[in-house]
């Protein structure tokens, strides 16, 4: 109680204070309106420089006058001559201004702006005494008033989740927050010029569908009022996309946001970024390659090395990634020779004896218990990136037989620091065999199991006019990113992540 009573004690001068400094600011701005200098009714400032470019080529500008524009991050001296940082997109940089040199009336404007204020400068590029890269300023337009303090500039907006909430505070008080998302861009980009230069066609699918399908994941529920129908928010793009197959589009991939109504946690959240690729003639294996020239070819253009550092580990992205069966990764990790039992009793009985059980709605196979074993004791295990393949029938509804164990399909998933990045099949092109695991999946969902897919007759229709035989590969762009950035939290690589609304 006592606790609860300073808290309630120290916050209530923090709240006048803050009280008193947003009107001093409303107060500044009505001032400027009566004078006929109110900056919300300009419309545009012509920049033709900004802090990088100065500062990088600055023997070339040198006594040349710029016209830069950005935010006013600290302020210092404001007698007859004043300092200020000023932030663009690029960076800092000083401004030096004198009143002398200066109208006075637009001088005396000046020295009242306030930290966050966006201004426009004209003005030359100089060094000061001090050897720093400045602008002297010559004019000065206030172009849009800040209503709201930043935070305090010692320590910055380091509150976790209000960064997230307010990533425009963030970005603006924390700037090497925005490199994560300057990665971000330069990965899409650089995967897209990867797919066009292998031929591959960018397409895009419907987000909105009457059938929830193409992975195993709770979907999103909305309603078509003019319809009068419910619909589904994409938890993936496979089927629109190897209809394209069928109809003859051999290379297609699409990059878009996929949409899972599930719990959320450092490497989740409910809308996330994906990029889908199928490719006629083509299997997992192909898909293996694609995927490691994709992600190391990235690293190296990107960051300039194969050497990362990813939740607390060194990762070595060198190319030649290991590619191990899922029964011999759990051999290996857990001792558990699966290719050796033959009952369904068995193996469930052999996994239980490690501690591993199965789902309540998932039934009691050697394939689900497999699957479980690997998932359970054996995936926290992988550091170093390995192609785990051959995964259960049980658990790949959308992935063809193994010709050499029908319990197996010819699935992988690319693992990197015990995270998943990717997920690859030969496609099943068997429209008989399609229906079959589709029915399975409803049987699954009628006992409860809500993330169980649904049955899709236009797709096995699509099916029956025939598929090639197709490689297909789904990878996490957030998770990649975060890989590249060297971040633990997808929420640091998504601008606008999902969050729990405030009471």
């Amino acid at each position: 109680m006592a606790d609860q009573n300073n808290k309630n004690n120290q916050s209530a001068p923090q709240e006048e204070n803050l009280s008193q400094l947003l009107k001093i600011r409303r107060d500044k701005l009505k001032e400027l309106q009566e004078g006929g200098n109110d900056p919300f009714q300009i419309t545009r400032f012509v920049v033709d420089n900004d802090s990088a470019n100065i500062k990088g080529n600055f023997d070339a500008l040198e006594g040349r006058q710029v016209a830069i524009a950005g935010r006013l991050m600290s302020k210092r001296g404001m007698g007859k001559v004043s300092f200020c940082d000023l932030q663009d997109k690029s960076g800092r940089i000083q401004l030096y201004a004198r009143k002398d040199e200066m109208d006075e009336a637009e001088y005396n404007r000046f020295k009242k702006y306030d930290i966050g204020d966006i201004v426009g400068v004209h003005g030359v590029v100089f060094r000061t005494q001090r050897g720093e890269m400045s602008v002297r300023v010559v004019t000065v337009t206030l172009l849009s008033k800040s209503l709201l303090p930043l935070p305090e500039k010692f320590h910055g907006l380091t509150n976790t989740e209000l960064r997230y909430r307010q990533r425009y505070v963030d970005l603006i008080v924390n700037p090497e927050v925005k490199r994560n998302f300057i990665i971000r861009s330069q990965f899409i980009k650089h995967v897209r010029d990867f797919m066009d230069g292998r031929g591959y066609m960018e397409v895009e699918t419907p987000v909105l569908n009457t059938i929830s399908g193409g992975a195993t994941a709770r979907p999103f529920i909305t309603h078509h009022n003019t319809l009068d129908i419910d619909m589904y928010m994409r938890i993936a793009t496979e089927l629109p996309l190897k209809r394209l197959i069928v109809g003859g589009m051999d290379r297609v991939y699409e990059i878009g946001r996929i949409f899972r109504n599930e719990g959320m946690d450092p490497k989740h959240n409910p809308e996330f970024t994906t990029i889908e690729l199928y490719q006629a003639y083509a299997d997992f294996n192909d898909m293996m390659d694609l995927f490691e020239d994709l992600l190391t070819s990235a690293a190296q253009k990107i960051l300039g090395t194969y050497q990362v550092e990813w939740q607390g580990e060194k990762i070595d992205l060198t190319p030649g990634w290991p590619r191990m069966p899922m029964h011999e990764a759990v051999k290996k990790y857990c001792g558990i020779d699966f290719m050796a039992i033959t009952s369904d009793e068995e193996a469930v009985a052999a996994a239980k004896a490690i501690g591993v059980e199965l789902p309540e709605t998932a039934d009691k196979t050697w394939g689900n218990a497999l699957y479980e074993v690997f998932d359970q004791r054996v995936e926290e295990k992988l550091i170093q990136p390995t192609f785990i393949t051959m995964h259960p029938v049980d658990v790949s509804p959308l992935a063809k037989r193994s010709l050499v164990d029908s319990r197996l399909t010819e699935r992988f998933e690319l693992f990197i620091c015990h995270s998943e990045m990717g997920n690859a099949f030969s496609e099943l092109n068997d429209p008989i065999d399609q229906r079959q695991r589709f029915q399975k999946q409803v049987e699954l969902r009628d006992k409860g199991d809500d993330e169980a897919g649904m049955m899709d007759e236009d797709f096995l229709t699509a099916l029956e006019y025939g598929m090639p035989p197709t490689g297909g590969l789904g990878i996490g762009i957030d998770r990649c990113v975060m890989l590249l950035t060297g971040s633990d939290s997808i929420r640091e690589v998504i601008l606008f992540p999902t969050m729990k609304p405030l009471e």
